[in-house]
């Protein structure tokens, strides 16, 4: 039982937590009789009020699109598996990576990449359904649990601040289903028109403003806000609840560096077969231009040019204007995560060996610090 020692004294391989009603019993790794069926890995109970202030531990690798998250999530993990024999797998915060075959236009890791990390999240929706917080939120719970009763360390990366935030910080969500009516009728409308349907929508009872949290230069976000004060007459306000002890680390360059990644990344996706996986797509019946505009950046673009001649000036102009909205939704992503003053920040360089290792060893230090 445990003596009163805390608790990260031990690593995850050390302690078994198992939960008998109201009481949580601690036992040495050692001592545990594997066949002994009351013993074996329990789900844990993250509200548990007996869990008082134990949180399970869980490191956030986020920051901006062409920036090198994915890899630098691999090197933590390796690090980790290295240096106390402690396994880490990683869990992907990317709303449009959890479609299955949009593989090249999302710069989804390939087998090779994951270097023997499992990963998690990836390819799991059909590409015609629609995925919301709220479903990754319970998602990504569901993998975080089985991996924290595994004994190995969740690593959660990616640049959808929106699915790291729901989790991190078990915010309460809306239930309030999509309205595919709605979301058709307000689609074609441009930013400043869905921002005064949105304010005239958002007022108390008396006319006055009510306070929101919403991103009032994303789209779909405020899409998504119109849907629910048509539903429940005010946005809920976010309750935070932080039920994890979480290690950020946040990756990030110059200006000038990242409007060059993504040029040469396009380049390469393009070169790569993106435009042709998206019309196998369509052709196998998995995808529709209609849906594809739904989907955003690459793939919005990508219809646009296949609804059309597909000339090489029209891929000219395609690649400038995809070029131009990523680099805004870069910005976006950087606004998202600076709000967040726990984030410990690394500054890459452009294509600089000596920086990029200074970097993952920064990163290193912070991991090892976190799981001391």
């Amino acid at each position: 039982m445990w003596t009163g020692h805390p608790i990260h004294t031990f690593t995850l391989k050390q302690v078994c937590a198992v939960i008998f009603g109201d009481t949580l019993l601690f036992f040495h790794a050692d001592k545990l009789d594997a066949h002994n069926p009351i013993l074996k890995s329990q789900p844990l109970r993250y509200n548990d009020p007996s869990m008082h202030d134990i949180k399970p531990k869980i490191i956030v690798i986020c920051g901006p699109t062409a920036t090198g998250k994915s890899d630098l999530a691999v090197e933590i993990a390796l690090f980790i598996k290295n240096l106390n024999q402690t396994e880490a797998e990683i869990i992907s915060a990317d709303s449009r990576q959890v479609y299955t075959g949009l593989d090249i236009g999302t710069g989804k890791i390939t087998h090779e990449e994951m270097k023997g990390i499992p990963h998690h999240m990836l390819s799991i929706v059909d590409p015609l359904d629609t995925y919301s917080v709220a479903n990754y939120k319970r998602d990504a719970e569901r993998a975080i649990t089985e991996i924290h009763n595994r004994g190995n360390i969740p690593i959660i990366c990616g640049g959808t601040g929106q699915y790291i935030d729901a989790v991190i910080f078990n915010q309460s969500l809306p239930e309030v289903a999509p309205d595919d009516k709605l979301r058709a009728e307000l689609e074609p409308k441009s930013i400043e028109e869905l921002t005064e349907i949105f304010h005239n929508l958002n007022k108390d009872k008396d006319g006055n403003t009510q306070l929101h949290s919403v991103d009032m230069n994303n789209k779909r976000r405020i899409i998504r806000a119109i849907e629910i004060l048509k539903e429940l007459g005010y946005i809920p306000p976010v309750t935070k609840d932080e039920r994890f002890n979480v290690l950020w680390i946040g990756i990030d360059t110059d200006d000038e560096t990242i409007k060059n990644r993504i040029s040469r990344r396009l380049d390469s996706r393009l070169q790569g077969g993106m435009i042709e996986e998206s019309q196998r797509l369509i052709e196998e019946s998995k995808l529709t231009l209609e849906r594809m505009q739904k989907l955003g950046l690459e793939y919005a673009y990508i219809a646009d040019f296949l609804a059309t001649a597909g000339t090489a000036a029209d891929l000219t102009e395609f690649k400038t204007n995809l070029n131009m909205s990523i680099w805004h939704y870069a910005k976006r992503q950087r606004t998202w995560f600076r709000r967040n003053p726990a984030i410990h920040w690394l500054m890459t360089g452009d294509v600089n060996p000596m920086a990029t290792e200074e970097i993952k060893q920064r990163a290193f230090d912070l991991t090892r610090a976190f799981l001391q």
